[in-house]
């Protein structure tokens, strides 16, 4: 195949992977829903810091009234508990709706102007640039970018804030046990790291053999007369198997990441809460903590890694989107 060829056949590779000028063309297409935008960011960290009240329900419950065996009160305790979750399920509900709103928006404005971009464009583009990738553009592209706006974006920010509200929380209960429990951090950081680089490259392999997959199909099935005028079916069906058995690989590669960081986080989050139990215990023994501080210690420390993780998750939302940006903005430009 020549080089022109491969070049209209290939999908370029992911470069730079953040891009401030990128992120601020972003903000242009939110800037007229920030009526909408502002009060879901607000839900957002309203929700995190609610869900870290959750242990210290636990840990009252079990040190003002179980372990004493008082009953008073307990009503009124749960009563605020069970009020705090309904908070929870409303300002999620909302959140939702606002932010799946701003995002629809969103999506509309960069699809029109995409779509009065390429009516507009010289017949030489469309000979440069095959329909499957034009397709791609106002489909998939567009998808992810809305993935991040609806979730990314401020499922982080609130994983940040659950974060930095739970080691505060923690800090403030004992400074000590806090310490062990942060012992696994470091290799958490590693894990993330590792995952990162990995999942960053399967995406790009990903990405552009399924848009190798969309050109190709576009061109033979617009050309199928053609194809079947030479009688050239089983060389076409050769060279989409080689196409499509590039894709399947790609894919199993990117999945071979997710196959051992998820479980490779849930088992440092095992010895993070092995380590409070440990140690926990012993304060425990010794009257130094409460046996509903230990509780609400183990569940913190689930906590805390849940949001960690979701960040690595999120990380692949960022990614598809900022690519998808650099491959929509070229085309708009």
């Amino acid at each position: 195949m020549s080089t022109a060829a491969k070049q209209f056949h290939e999908e370029e590779a992911i470069g730079k992977t953040y891009d401030f000028q990128i992120a601020r063309r972003l903000l242009r297409y939110l800037r007229p829903y920030l009526r909408m935008l502002i009060p879901a960011l607000i839900l957002t960290l309203v929700l995190n810091l609610l869900g870290v009240l959750q242990p210290k329900f636990t840990q009252y419950a079990i040190d003002w009234h179980i372990v004493p065996r008082k009953t008073d009160g307990l009503m009124l305790l749960v009563g605020l508990f069970f009020g705090v979750q309904f908070l929870r399920f409303l300002f999620s509900y909302l959140q939702a709706v606002l932010l799946n709103t701003v995002g629809q928006y969103v999506m509309f404005d960069i699809r029109r102007e995409l779509y009065d971009k390429l009516q507009h464009q010289e017949v030489a583009y469309y000979d440069r640039n095959p329909v499957g990738r034009i397709m791609t553009r106002l489909t998939n592209d567009v998808d992810s970018l809305n993935e991040l706006f609806t979730s990314g974006v401020t499922d982080v920010l609130g994983d940040v804030v659950m974060i930095v509200a739970i080691i505060g929380v923690m800090l403030w209960m004992d400074v000590r046990l806090t310490l062990v429990t942060l012992l696994t951090v470091p290799m958490l950081f590693a894990a993330t790291t590792w995952f990162r680089k990995g999942a960053r490259r399967g995406y790009d392999m990903v990405r552009t053999r399924i848009a190798r997959i969309n050109a190709f199909l576009q061109e033979h099935f617009a050309g199928a007369q053609t194809v079947q005028i030479f009688n050239a079916e089983a060389k076409s069906l050769q060279k989409f198997d080689a196409i499509n058995d590039d894709y399947r690989k790609a894919n199993i590669d990117t999945i071979f990441y997710y196959a051992v960081f998820f479980p490779l986080v849930d088992f440092i989050g095992a010895v993070g809460i092995a380590l409070v139990v440990w140690y926990g215990g012993y304060r425990v023994m010794n009257d130094a903590l409460t046996l509903g501080a230990l509780v609400a210690f183990i569940q913190y420390s689930g906590f805390l890694f849940q949001p960690i993780r979701d960040i690595s998750d999120k990380y692949n939302v960022l990614q598809a989107a900022v690519v998808a940006s650099h491959r929509i903005f070229k085309t708009l430009d």
